[in-house]
Order: structure tokens, then C-alpha cells, then sequence
């Protein structure tokens, strides 16, 4: 993988790349240290045993969150194919659009794409079946994580702190020749099943569910109130702001176009001599029009509209007829093509214009990751000390500080 590919996958918000970056590369490492920091203001042993949980906890959650929930996809996706169903077509399929539907797309693709009009017709034939195939999916691929990261993890975390402040105890104990006769007790309420799941992506639903889970099994209610605190704040910052930054970066640059295009010489100069082939407006009839036209499966646009998941193209070339299509995001794509494209025509000279286009989006894709981590690793952290300070009058971690008069 080049280094343009790299660029290419952090700035992707719509996958994961960016999250491992920022959670396992740069957020977790910075709130470990913080965390230490933070608590041995008033007590060594305590930042010891925080800094301690931090790490279990949060590398933990993230091979689940971005591991388990991928996994626990794909075995059920083979349970589906078992039941001779293909997890490919698209639940959204099945209300009828003018260009795209169930029956729509069996009839039009019948001749051309015959093996995926296979799975269009067995998915129609047992719709109960197989939507209540896919809602077992979604429920197990988000339930099964967030029982575990929610509620079991927690629990696991803080019986082995209780367990390390039990040996500390009993060794300032021998040392001190001082006799405790009771002990701090780690209780939480455990919760059942995850409920009210909405149609969000899973991956938000998950933190959603974890969020409720570590606050259902805080320690106390100080702690219950600072987990609040830093899990909304974790939601807002990993979901909705980086794609705020990014619209806000590509406003302000005017370059929207993914560095792998840029660095593409065949698309550039498909753009210089006029040879771009595009639909000739965004109009969802000239969309659909223009990327079922087999004469067009070569081009460009259709080449990164697959690419970059707006549509999904079978190896023949046609269009895969189980797939949805998301007619706003290829509209966007498609103007965000024919603007550079007039932008580039326009500019003098046209190397400096691609060079300074390539700079500017990997500027914008370094500087969202970046200040999308920093936010995230360091402000949020200093902003959940504040709020912790000021509901406990205390910088020790709420669920452990009951533990410092027993170390003390």
C-alpha cells in the first residue's frame, strides 16, 4: 500500500481506518498517560491502578468495537447463506423506487446479471425469512458487543483492580502493622439485553449501547456521572465531528476529490482533453442511465463510484442488482467530479493546480485526523477532569478514590 492509498484510508470516514488511527494509535496511549498524571496529584497507588484499568479497559473495548462486531458479521452472514440466501441484497430493495427495486431489478437485470437475479428472487420468495435472518444479524452483531464491552468488561476490570488494592492493602498492612477490618466492595447492576436499538449504523449503536452498559455498571454515582460525561463526548467526537471537520476542510480548500484520484495521470488526462465521460446531469434518471450503459463500465466515474461504495459493479461490468442505491451521494459525487474537472480546465497552469490539489487534501485529511485525536485525546480528557473536579472536589477516578483511605 502506497502512501497516497494510506492518505486515502484515514481520510475515509465512512470506514473504520480513521478510528483505528485515532483510538488505538493516538487516543488511548494519550488518556493512559493523563490518566496517570492526573490522579497522582493525590495518590501514586491510585494513578497506578487507573492508569492500569485504562489500558485493559480501552484496548479491550477497541478489538471488540473494531474486530468482534466485523467477525460476528461474517458468521452470520454464513448462517444466512446456509438458509440459501445471500446477504447481499439490500432490505431497502423491496420498496419499489422509479429507477430500483425488487421487482424492478428482476426484470431489468434478468438477462444480463442472471446469477444475482437468483438471489433477488429467493430473497423475494422468503421475505419473512430473510428479514428476520438480517434483524438476527443487526441484534446479534451489536448486542453480543455491547453486553460484553458494556457490562462484562467493566465487571472484569473492576474485580481485578479489587484484587490488586486487596495485595496492596495486605502489604501496607505488614508494613504499616496496621489492621483493616473492612474493605471497599465493587457492586453494579447488570442489565439483561440491550433494548431500543434504532436504525443507526452499528457501530454508533454499539457505543450507544457500551455508553449505557458503563453507566449502568459504575461503581458509584460519581463515577456513573463522569462516565456520562466522557462517553457522550467520545460518541460526538468519533461519529458526528470528523465529518464535520471534513466538510468544513473541503469548503474551505474546495478540494473534495479522494487523493487516489488526484494521483490518477489516466483521470487527469481524461479531464484535460475532454475526454471525461460523466451523466449528464445529477438527475436520478441520467444517473441510473449512465451507470447501466455497459459501453460506460470503463470509465472513470463508474470506476471510483465503485470504489469509493456510492455503487457496487459485478466483474461483467454490470451493476450489482441486490445493491442499493444511495441516488444524494452519487449526485454529490458526481458534481464534486465535474467541479474539479471545471476548475482544473480553467486553471493556467495545470500541474501546479493538481499539485496544490493534492497537497491541500492530504492537508485536510492530516489536520482532521489530527485535530479529531487531539480533541479527542486530550481535550475531552482535560474537560472531563474539570467536570470531575467540580462534582466530587477530588482529581482521583470516582470509582477508585472510596480505595485511597485504604491505601492511605
Amino acid at each position: 500500500m502506497n502512501i497516497t492509498s494510506i492518505i486515502s484510508a484515514i481520510g475515509n470516514n465512512s470506514s473504520v481506518y480513521p478510528l483505528i488511527v485515532r483510538d488505538c494509535g493516538i487516543e488511548v496511549p494519550t488518556k493512559v498517560v493523563m490518566t496517570y498524571n492526573q490522579n497522582k496529584k493525590e495518590s501514586k497507588d491510585i494513578a497506578y491502578l487507573a492508569s492500569r484499568e485504562r489500558v485493559l479497559d480501552e484496548y479491550s473495548t477497541s478489538a471488540v468495537w473494531l474486530g468482534g462486531i466485523p467477525l460476528i458479521g461474517k458468521l452470520c452472514d454464513l448462517l444466512i447463506k446456509k438458509k440459501g440466501l445471500n446477504p447481499k441484497v439490500n432490505l431497502k430493495l423491496f420498496k419499489e423506487e422509479k429507477y430500483q427495486g425488487i421487482n424492478y431489478n428482476i426484470e431489468k437485470f434478468k438477462n444480463i446479471a442472471p446469477e444475482a437475479v437468483k438471489d433477488l428472487l429467493k430473497a423475494k420468495e422468503n421475505k419473512k425469512l430473510y428479514e428476520k435472518l438480517l434483524a438476527g444479524k443487526f441484534i446479534a452483531s451489536t448486542s453480543i458487543p455491547i453486553l460484553f464491552m458494556g457490562f462484562i468488561l467493566p465487571k472484569l476490570v473492576f474485580a481485578s483492580s479489587a484484587k490488586k488494592i486487596e495485595e496492596m492493602r495486605k502489604k501496607q498492612t505488614q508494613v504499616n502493622f496496621i489492621e483493616k477490618d473492612k474493605f471497599i466492595s465493587f457492586t453494579g447492576s447488570w442489565v439483561s439485553k440491550a433494548a431500543n436499538f434504532s436504525t443507526q449504523d452499528k457501530m454508533a449503536v454499539t457505543d450507544g449501547g457500551y455508553a449505557v452498559g458503563r453507566i449502568s455498571t459504575a461503581r458509584n454515582r460519581n463515577e456513573s456521572y463522569d462516565l456520562g460525561f466522557k462517553m457522550i463526548g467520545m460518541m460526538f467526537l468519533n461519529f458526528v465531528a470528523p465529518k464535520w471537520i471534513e466538510k468544513g476542510l473541503n469548503r474551505l480548500t474546495g478540494v473534495t476529490l479522494d487523493p487516489i484520484m488526484l494521483a490518477d495521470k489516466d483521470f487527469i488526462e481524461q479531464i484535460k482533453n475532454n475526454d471525461l465521460k460523466l451523466p449528464k446531469s445529477a438527475s436520478e434518471k441520467d444517473l441510473f442511465e449512465f451507470i447501466d450503459n455497459i459501453a460506460n463500465k470503463d470509465c472513470a466515474f463508474i470506476k471510483y463510484a465503485d470504489k469509493f461504495g456510492k455503487i457496487k459493479m459485478l466483474k461483467s461490468g454490470i451493476r450489482d442488482p441486490r445493491e442499493y442505491v444511495d441516488v444524494k451521494k452519487l449526485c454529490e459525487f458526481r458534481d464534486n467530479i465535474e467541479k474539479f474537472a471545471q476548475n482544473l480546465k480553467k486553471s493556467k497552469d495545470v500541474k501546479m493546480f493538481i499539485r496544490n490539489a493534492k497537497i491541500s487534501k492530504t492537508a485536510n485529511i492530516l489536520t482532521n485526523v489530527g485535530l479529531s485525536s487531539f480533541l479527542l485525546a486530550y481535550v475531552l480528557p482535560k474537560c472531563q477532569f474539570a467536570f470531575r473536579k467540580m462534582i466530587t472536589g477530588s482529581d482521583l477516578e470516582p470509582g477508585l478514590a472510596p480505595a485511597e483511605k485504604e491505601l492511605a
